[in-house]
């Protein structure tokens, strides 16, 4: 049977990191943004695609409680497309795509449903994963775009 555990662990391992990726989009949209910290490992790293960066789990807590702070905006991380491919025991990489929807009101509160004719942007997201003794986690995330809205000129 070890064949079947292994395949169990494997699938186990996929699952998890898949869960990562979804919890991820989930807090952004939700206003629980800070949250996103947990899901990475203490050493983690995120990187965007205009090349700034964050690098540990403290430095990933406060960008993302400033999210947390924008009531204005509304957003979707619609994640699809995700491939997991577990290559050690304790490690794994995967990508997933992005398409991203999202509106800024001018103030105050974003209404909801908010207006939206397309998305914001698609892109892929490049994850590595680390499994540690309280489970698998974000090792890293890098983000790169493949197509991004274009600004419309506002009538005078």
């Amino acid at each position: 049977m070890a064949g079947l555990d292994e395949l169990v662990d494997q699938l186990r391992a996929e699952r998890d990191c898949q869960r990562l990726v979804h919890d991820y989009a989930w807090l952004v949209d939700s206003g629980a943004a800070s949250g996103v910290a947990d899901l990475f490992t203490d050493d983690g790293v995120w990187l965007g695609a205009d090349g700034g960066g964050m690098r540990g789990r403290e430095e990933i807590r406060t960008a993302f409680a400033q999210r947390e702070g924008l009531a204005r905006r509304q957003s979707r991380h619609v994640m699809t497309n995700v491939r997991i491919d577990r290559d050690r025991d304790d490690h794994a990489t995967g990508t997933a795509y992005l398409i991203n929807y999202r509106h800024d009101a001018t103030g105050g509160i974003a209404a909801r449903p908010a207006p939206a004719d397309h998305p914001k942007f698609v892109g892929d997201y490049h994850f590595t994963f680390r499994r540690e003794p309280a489970g698998w986690r974000v090792e890293s995330l890098r983000f790169e775009l493949a197509f991004l809205r274009e600004r419309r000129a506002h009538p005078s």
